[in-house]
């Protein structure tokens, strides 16, 4: 009787194993199987794109495309100014965003005025930006800074302010703050605490909140549209829509373009991969 419960139970764990392989399978050809058909169509002829039965696998493989749109076509400076300002974005948005999410997990306000604040600057992320593009073109137009990379990376941390503060107030407030008290009663001051304890072990939420920012600095295309009009400000993903037109959709280069745009996210989530993994405070305060 013992071994048949134990048989029976052996027998559930592998088909739960099974079934939790068989479902990541499915979702990593869900979620990859559409940046492969990109990056197989940059490698193949216009003629190839749309051959029936789809060609898997280019059978003449040509870099004419990234040709096109790296050697012919300014898709290099488009891509040099989506990073200058994807990284000042994200820069700018961490530092003001851990700052203020340790102001609003570790102070404390009269009046309920924490969670005023908070729900004041949560409610920015709620309005569409497309509410918001005629007062900024229209500031940005007062200062003279259309055109220009500053405007855009003054117009993405608007947006992305809200949400860094958010993802990193929730980090500190899963942090012990004895370990802080700790620090603060061996004589170190309060800025000392949270940059020799509280920021090392939020090092996750940076992570995570930096990949966050980053990517939607990166593929922001309506605000870049709307403030940018010149091939020499404009970023990536105008660059992309252009090929787009009226007489005819170029999607080789398309393909180029938009298959070397993920290749910064991706070597960058690969590099603070190691970081994204939650629980370095586990255990830290004992007893």
């Amino acid at each position: 009787m013992a071994t048949t419960i134990v048989t029976r139970s052996r027998t559930r764990e592998t088909v739960l194993r099974l079934s939790a392989y068989l479902t990541i399978f499915v979702a990593l050809v869900l979620t990859l199987f559409p940046v492969y058909w990109i990056a197989a169509n940059s490698f193949k002829f216009d003629i190839d794109i749309f051959a029936v039965p789809p060609e898997w696998v280019p059978r003449n493989p040509t870099l004419k495309h990234y040709d096109e749109a790296f050697i012919q076509r300014p898709f290099l400076r488009y891509a040099l100014n989506s990073f200058l300002v994807a990284v000042g974005t994200t820069t700018i948005s961490v530092i003001f965003g851990t700052m203020a999410g340790y102001a609003l997990a570790r102070f404390s306000y009269p009046w309920q005025w924490r969670k005023q604040i908070s729900f004041w600057i949560l409610s920015t992320r709620m309005m569409p930006p497309i509410v918001s593009i005629i007062p900024l073109y229209l500031f940005f137009n007062y200062f003279d800074m259309l055109n220009t990379k500053s405007a855009l990376i003054i117009a993405y941390t608007a947006f992305n302010l809200p949400f860094a503060t958010w993802m990193m107030k929730s980090y500190f407030q899963d942090l012990p703050v004895e370990l802080e008290e700790a620090a603060i009663v061996d004589g170190d001051t309060r800025w000392g605490a949270f940059l020799h304890v509280a920021l090392p072990l939020a090092r996750p939420g940076l992570a995570a909140t930096a990949i966050f920012c980053l990517i939607i600095s990166w593929n922001e295309f309506l605000l870049s549209l709307i403030i940018t009009l010149t091939e020499q400000s404009q970023t990536l993903p105008i660059g992309i829509a252009g090929r787009v037109t009226q007489y005819s959709t170029y999607w080789g280069e398309i393909s180029a373009a938009g298959f070397m745009a993920c290749v910064p996210i991706v070597i960058f989530a690969f590099m603070v991969q190691k970081h994204l993994v939650r629980g370095l405070s586990l255990g830290a305060v004992k007893g």
